[in-house]
């Protein structure tokens, strides 16, 4: 299994686990982990183009250098609003309050956006 088939097997991994959250209310935790979907799975679409994989976790980061590939930057804008998840969903000073936690819109939302993600990444393989 090449590096970048592991990238995406951890990806569809988190892809799951955000659908098991979402599936029961866990609004945050789906969003996490879809914000983990669109992370691994630009990061393996680099590393199978023979790309180094920077250390960040920054979709704006990942999507851009993506996109000077073949990443649609349409995607690449929408796949932007995932950023927001990676701390807010994390830590509980990252927020001003509970009601400012990501509900069902923000989930569906970044579902949409990881399964979107994952399905351009299998399509270029």
């Amino acid at each position: 299994m090449s590096a970048a088939d592991r990238w995406l097997r951890f990806a569809k991994e988190d892809l799951r686990m955000a659908e098991l959250a979402r599936e029961n209310g866990l609004h945050a935790q789906a969003c996490f982990h879809a914000q983990q979907v669109a992370e691994k799975v630009l990061k393996g679409y680099l590393k199978g183009q023979g790309k180094q994989v920077p250390r960040t976790h920054s979709i704006v980061d990942l999507a851009r250098l993506a996109a000077k590939e073949k990443l649609p930057r349409g995607l690449a804008r929408r796949l932007s609003a995932l950023d927001a998840f990676y701390l807010t969903t994390r830590y509980p000073d990252a927020v001003p309050s509970d009601k400012d936690r990501p509900g069902e819109g923000e989930a569906d939302e970044a579902l949409y956006l990881a399964r979107e993600v994952l399905r351009w990444a299998q399509g270029t393989g």
